[in-house]
Formats: structure tokens, sequence, C-alpha cells
């Protein structure tokens, strides 16, 4: 009976249990089915209020979350026959927007309520087909940099103060190609959380749109005394290709604005996920604008079609060649303005040239200030036949907006010498054929990160290493040469063999004492002990007597007692020599005596021999123990964010090249690293910004100019820039010198240096002490070479630190720079240069200004705004 009351509770309680955990469960509503282009809603309700904490699952990136969540609560109350209950729910929502076809799991959400931890269950949604909208990429909305306004309630109508379009153009007077800056920005006071709307085909207009990020952040502005939350939405570049009065229509824009449903049914909200808002749909109509278009005035004949504001430069690869084989004349057409739609260059080679169609290379970017960039012109030509050629100059006009007047620009003429070939010519394949490369793979791992300018080489670790490595070669060859003289000196040979010497006579006394040879024992005993004391003391035996004996033995460190002992065993042998008694026991007595004094003598010159060397060894391991500390104190310590790396590499090889920027750029906030450079020039590559890739290498190369990966993407971004530079022809042996300074970097010549100074000290040992003819040749010949390696060492790490200490190089980041003869705006304009193009700084006097030097020995001044040091 007890039992089944146990098994009665039990169940009682098990199933209290499971209403209590259904009674606090999360229950999730959204769409099945979605089409490609759509938003939709994910609205998670959980059936009480008290929750602590919610995190939605992670939702997968085809659909983006375009706002939310939105949190809103609801309560009930019913009295049924006098009894009252209640309900209550808050729920969590999210717009969302399908980007691409598939099926689409979004995993569990989690919240935390009265202390436990509850979830719902994943929703599959599907997505198919598309929404039949003008603009498939819906830029999202982010409002949480701002304070926003309170939200209508549902049903409030939405005025034309709530919510408008203001259309701007940076001109509104222009001439013909000339471009307009149009710009859309959005007003409002409500919760936008979409907005779609297109520029139409436009009649009299070429128009580009201006790529703004797709995460739209709002501000704060105020028109009219009210405050707004303001965005630029959209910006365009028109380029009028017709005269007159053009008019640019004006766009509805289709959007979304949320509102609070504060009537919500609780049973609908608890059953259908109802979140109490709902989406109004709202139209905006952006007003039209008018533009006046001036035609050009009369146009040259060899006018190019171009309005705005260029330049024009030419490059050849080569002066002198054979016949049959090609050059490549580069024509960069750069600036600001319509580059796009002007007319190719036209380049007259001469009769005895084949050519053919030029290659065209787009390195233009639309920004809010027109289309900028360059417009690359590669030409091949072949020479059929030798002698001296002339290809003329390049002629450019166009219309310059600033001085309202055409303008005529032109390159410089070349002069070509052909030489006799060999017959053979090859064809045009062979000469437009690309070989396909690319960058070299990021470089995975942890790495190590540094201060910037804080070298090994010259520091305090580095000058602790160097005099620990003297210091122990000073001790060693204390050590070694005091050996050296210990085998040499006969004085300290006799010392050493004066135990040995007294051990023998008092072996042979011991023979004399069993066969009772009375005098002669003790004449052998007086001898072990005066011969003993004589050698030990380095003393002549006629010299000897008590008092010299007591006296030497006390220099020596000896105590007393023992100096007392030998003494009386000198007294006693004698004594008993003459002594009355038993013969047999006086000898045993005066033996033992004598072993005795001669054991205790011994042990305390060996304790005072050891005591001296234990003292210096002690001295010395200290010593060296402080180095060591010192030298661990003074090294770098600061290490890079192993886990921070791995996430941007992840992000990288996920192709998401834009944030692994971002993240690499965090790292080097806390220090400097040639793999984090290294892979931030990657990055920047993969996204095509070319100039940023080569300042990532460039500085990556100075801290690690040994890395073949590094050199080799340097050299591949380069490879890639408008401007080849030819650089100046230098002496073989001085090319030799430069590479093997840059063989590694700096930090690793002061550690090679350590390294040779240590075998250069262990071979100058060897050298001193060793007593084979080879080993000291080895020793002597070896001790020099490294110690000329350890000199070098130092001499290619103190260049390498002097050029990380005075950095002269700097990259062009401009898209076109014209190199001035003098440092004005006003000068005679010296050459062109473009982005990505690597000059020497040579003068930094100027705060606006910096002369430089290019690879070929060309110089001038250029702005300091439109270079970056590396």
């Amino acid at each position: 009976m007890r039992l089944t009351l146990r098994y009665f509770i039990l169940c009682v309680f098990c199933a209290l249990n499971a209403i209590a955990l259904k009674a606090q469960s999360i229950t999730v509503s959204a769409p099945s089915h979605v089409a490609a282009g759509e938003n939709f809603r994910l609205a998670y309700t959980v059936n009480t209020q008290d929750v602590e904490e919610f995190r939605a699952g992670n939702i997968p990136g085809a659909l983006e979350v375009l706002a939310g969540p939105y949190t809103s609560s609801q309560s009930s109350f019913q009295m049924i026959n006098g009894h009252t209950s209640s309900s209550s729910s808050v729920t969590f929502t999210y717009t969302l927007y399908a980007s691409k076809d598939g099926t689409f799991k979004i995993p569990p959400a989690y919240a935390v309520v009265n202390g436990k931890r509850i979830h719902s269950h994943a929703v599959t949604v599907h997505v198919s087909g598309h929404v039949s909208s003008s603009n498939n990429q819906q830029p999202s909305m982010h409002q949480n940099n701002v304070n926003t306004s309170r939200m209508q309630s549902a049903g409030t109508p939405i005025s034309g103060n709530d919510l408008f379009i203001r259309v701007s153009a940076n001109k509104k007077h222009v001439h013909e190609q000339e471009p307009v800056l149009l710009t859309y920005k959005v007003y409002t006071q409500v919760d936008l959380t979409q907005l779609e709307g297109k520029m139409p085909d436009l009649k009299g207009f070429h128009s580009q749109e201006v790529q703004l990020p797709q995460q739209k952040s709002f501000h704060l502005e105020k028109v009219g005394g009210k405050t707004y939350k303001c965005v630029t939405w959209s910006q365009y570049v028109m380029y009028p290709q017709m005269t007159g009065k053009l008019t640019i229509p004006s766009i509805t824009f289709n959007g979304i604005v949320v509102q609070e449903n504060r009537s919500v049914d609780p049973f609908e909200a608890f059953f259908n996920g109802g979140s109490g808002y709902v989406e109004v749909k709202k139209s905006i109509k952006a007003p039209s604008i008018d533009i006046t278009v001036d035609p050009l005035p009369n146009r040259p004949t060899d006018f190019s079609g171009g309005v705005g504001k260029f330049n024009i430069s030419a490059q050849l690869d080569k002066r002198e060649l054979k016949s049959g084989n090609p050059i490549n004349l580069r024509i960069v057409v750069g600036g600001i303005g319509n580059l796009k739609l002007i007319k190719q260059p036209v380049v007259n080679f001469p009769k005895d040239f084949d050519t053919y169609d030029p290659k065209v290379t787009d390195k233009t970017k639309l920004t809010a200030n027109g289309l900028e960039g360059n417009m690359v012109y590669d030409f091949m030509a072949v020479p059929r036949n030798q002698g001296t050629y002339t290809i003329p100059s390049v002629t450019f006009t166009y219309y310059d907006v600033t001085q309202n007047a055409y303008k005529t620009i032109k390159t410089q003429p070349f002069t070509i010498h052909v030489e006799r070939g060999d017959g053979g010519l090859s064809s045009s394949a062979d000469f437009t054929q690309d070989i396909d490369k690319d960058i070299h793979a990021i470089k995975k791992g942890p790495v190590e990160l540094s201060k910037k300018h804080d070298f090994f080489f010259g520091s305090t670790s580095y000058t602790i290493w160097l005099t620990i490595c003297i210091c122990i070669f000073v001790a060693l060859l204390i050590v070694f040469r005091q050996r050296a003289l210990e085998n040499a000196d006969m004085v300290g040979k006799r010392r050493n063999r004066a135990n040995k010497i007294a051990s023998k006579r008092l072996k042979k006394a011991s023979q004399l004492m069993f066969k009772n040879r009375q005098a002669e024992f003790y004449d052998e005993v007086l001898r072990a002990l005066w011969g003993y004391v004589g050698d030990k003391l380095n003393m002549p035996v006629v010299t000897l007597s008590r008092d010299n004996i007591q006296d030497n033995l006390a220099n020596n460190h000896v105590d007393s007692e023992t100096i007392k002992k030998f003494v009386s065993a000198l007294d006693e042998c004698e004594f008993e020599r003459y002594a009355p008694g038993d013969p047999t026991g006086n000898m045993n007595k005066t033996f033992e005596s004598a072993m005795t004094a001669i054991e205790h003598i011994e042990d305390s010159l060996k304790a005072s021999k050891k005591a001296r060397k234990s003292g210096f060894h002690t001295l010395l391991l200290l010593f060296a123990f402080v180095m060591v500390s010192l030298s661990a104190q003074a090294a770098p310590k600061s290490s890079a964010d192993a886990a921070s790396k791995k996430i941007a590499d992840s992000e990288y090889l996920r192709g998401n090249y834009h944030q692994a920027i971002k993240d690499y750029n965090e790292i080097l906030k806390r220090g400097v690293s040639a793999d984090i450079y290294y892979n931030l020039g990657n990055s920047y590559y993969r996204t095509d910004n070319l100039t940023q890739a080569i300042l990532a290498y460039e500085r990556a190369y100075l801290l690690a100019p040994g890395d073949a990966d590094i050199r080799f993407n340097l050299q591949f971004a380069s490879s890639k820039t408008i401007d080849k530079i030819t650089p100046i022809n230098e002496m073989f042996f001085v090319t030799w010198y430069h590479s093997l300074v840059n063989f590694t970097s700096v930090d690793n010549w002061a550690c090679m240096a350590i390294g040779f100074i240590i075998v250069a000290l262990v071979l100058t040992l060897i050298y001193l002490f060793s007593y084979n003819i080879l080993m000291r040749k080895i020793g002597f010949f070896g001790g020099i070479l490294f110690i000329v390696l350890f000199l070098m060492a130092n001499l290619f790490a103190f260049q390498q630190k002097q050029t990380l200490l005075n950095r002269s190089g700097a990259i062009v980041i401009a898209p076109t720079v014209n190199v001035m003869k003098t440092p004005s705006t006003n000068s005679t304009q010296s050459f062109v240069i473009h982005e990505g193009t690597h000059v020497d700084i040579t003068d930094k006097t100027m705060k606006d200004w910096r002369g430089i030097k290019l690879a070929d020995g060309r110089e001038g001044w250029i702005e300091t705004k439109q270079i970056e040091e590396i």
C-alpha cells in the first residue's frame, strides 16, 4: 500500500512537472515558403513575461535580418464564477529578407525562464521563385546609432511631414558630358524598415549608380525645426548626352513602416505568433529635378569627347630591340570626367611596323566626384626592318570644365633603335599570350607581435647576451689556463705527489714494523712525515723546523687542531723511538699517529681548495643567472591573439575579405607582424584594392625581406600597376650585396650574430688549449672566419634597422599624380605617375609637399596627400 502511494505521488509530480514545462515554452511563427527577394516575419513567443535572457538561433546568411528583434508584451485577465485568471506572453519579432533560392533551416531559439533554459523547435523555410520587384538587392536598415522617435500606434496616418525624400544635384547648370551628382536622402520620424526604388531609364543621360554601403546607418538632422532620422539612400552620377533643359523625373519609393498594435488579441498572439506590431506599406514620391545643359563650343577635329580634367602619359617597354621582336607602348589617360566615353588615343607607328588592336584596361572607380581613375591602352607593334625609328607624340584634346576651354595635352616622342633580327618572326599570339598566375596563400597559425621600432638588435637584451658570451669565454679561459699552468708546474706536481710518496714510505714502515726492525721503522716514519710536509709546502728538508711547519700550514688554511696533531706525531715518533716498554706497541701507536696526521692535513688542504673553487663557481653561476634573468625580462613578450588571427583567417578563407581586412587591422593596432601585413595584403588584393595590397606587402617586406611568399606577392601585385618603371642598372656586386643584406630580417641577423660569436669563442678556446695541430689550425682559421661573420651580421642588421627607422619609401594612393618640378601647384609638370607606384622620398622639409625619386632616376615634387609612407 505504501509503495503504491509512492508511485502515485511520483506520477503526479511528473505530470505537474510536464505541465509546467509545457506552460513555459517558446512557440515560433514563420512562413514555410517565400519567394526570393521577399520580406517575411519571424516571431518567437514565450508564454510568460519573466524572460531573463533570449537568444535567437544562428539565422542563415541567405536570410538577411532587415530589422529586429522587436519586443512586445501581452497580458489578459478572465473572471469566471468569481475566480480570476490571468495570462501573459512576450514576443520577439524579426523582419527577414530572402536573398536567394534554397531550403534554409533556422535553428531553435533559447530563453531562460524562472532560472530554467527552454527552447523552441527549428523552422525550415523554402525559398523559390522571385517577387515582381525592380530592385532585387534590398539595402538593410540600421537605426541603432540614433535615438529613435516614438513608435506610432496602428492605424495612425503617415503624413508627408513624417516621411519624405529630398533630391539634390551638385550642379544644375552644366555642359554636355559634364557629370552631375544626384543624391536621394530619406527623412523619417517613423520606424521605416524597408524601402525600394530604382532610377528609371533616362532619356538624354548616361547614368551610373554610386555604390553605397548596404547597411544603412541613420543620423539626426533638423528640418523646419523638427528632428528627423536621415540617411543618404542612393547616389547617381549623370552624364548629359543632350543639350537644353533636361528633367530627371520623380521616383516613387515603396516603403514599409512598423506600427504598434496595442489592441492585439492575446488569444491570436498566442496561437498565431502575433507580435503586437503591424507593417504598413507607404509610397514616398521623390520630386523631379531639372538640369540645364549647355552645348560644348565648336569642337576641334581631334576632340576626344572627354569632358573633365585629364592628363596623359606614355611608357615604352624597350628602346633597343631586334627586328621581329615586339614592343609595347602603354598610353594612360587619367583624371576625373567621362573616362569611359572618351575615344581611344591614336598612335601613329612607323610604316615598317606591324600593329595590333590595343588591350584596354579599365582602372576607374565611381565616386561622389564622378568617374575617377585611369584608362590604360596597351599598343603592341612589331618592327619588320632594322633602322632608327621615331614614334611621335600622342595627343589628347578634351574640354576642361574648370577653365571652360579645350585643352590639348600630349606625351613625349620615343626613338627606337632596331637591329637586324634572326629572320624568324613570332606570331601575334605569342606576344599576347597571358600566363595565368595568382598570389600565394595566406599564412596560417599563431604569430608574435612586436612593437613598432622595437628591435632585438641594439637592445638591452642583445647587449646582455653579448656580455654573457664574453663573460663565459673569460671564465673558461681562466679555468683552462689554470689547468694548463697546473700541468706545467713542477712544484704543483711535487705537491700532488706528496701524499703518494708519504703513503709508499708508510707502507715500507709497516713492513719494517712487522719484521720488528725498530730503528729502521722510526727512521722511515720520520722521513715520511718530514718528506710529506716538505713536498706539500714546497720547503727544502734542511729548512724544515717545527715552527716553519706550523706557520706554513696555517698560511695554507690548515686548522690549528690538525697542525697540533701533526707536530704531536713528530714528537711522538722521536719519543717512542727511545721509550722503554713494548716495542711492538710503541710502533703501532706511532704508525697510527703518523697516518692520522697526514690524512688530516690532506683533508684540510683539499677542503680549503674546494672551498675556493666552489666560491668562484658560485660567483660565476650567480653572474650568469643574473644576466639571463635580465635578458628574459628585457626580451619582447607581446604576442598576437591566436584566436583573433584564426577568426580573421577563417573570414578570408570563406571569402569574406572585407571582414578579414577589418580583423587584421584590429590585430595590427596591438603590434606589427610581417605575417599579419602579408595576410592583410592578400585580403586587399582579393577586393581589387591593388594600392592598399601593395602597401601592406611593402610593410611586410620591410619586416621580413627574406620571406619568399611576401617577395612574390609584392612583385606580382606591382606587376599589375600602370607604371612600368625600369630601375637604373647597378654593378652586379652591388646587387649581390643588397640581396645578402635582405636575406633575412634585422632580428634574425642579430640572432645569427650571437650564434657566430659563440662559435668563434669556442674555436678560440680550441686553438689555445688543444694539443692536436689539426685542431689548433681549425680553431685558429675557424675563429677568424666566424668573427668576420659576426661583424658582417651586425653590419647587415644595422643597415636594415636604419632602413626601418628612416623609412623613405612610399606608395602613390591617388589615381593619377602630376609630378611637378618645384613644390607648387603652379609649377611646370615634370611627368605623370599613377596609383600603386613605389617612390622614394628625398625631401620632407615641407608640410604639404614631398620631394620624390623613382627607381629610374626621375625626380620631382608631389603633394603629401597623394602618397602614403610605407
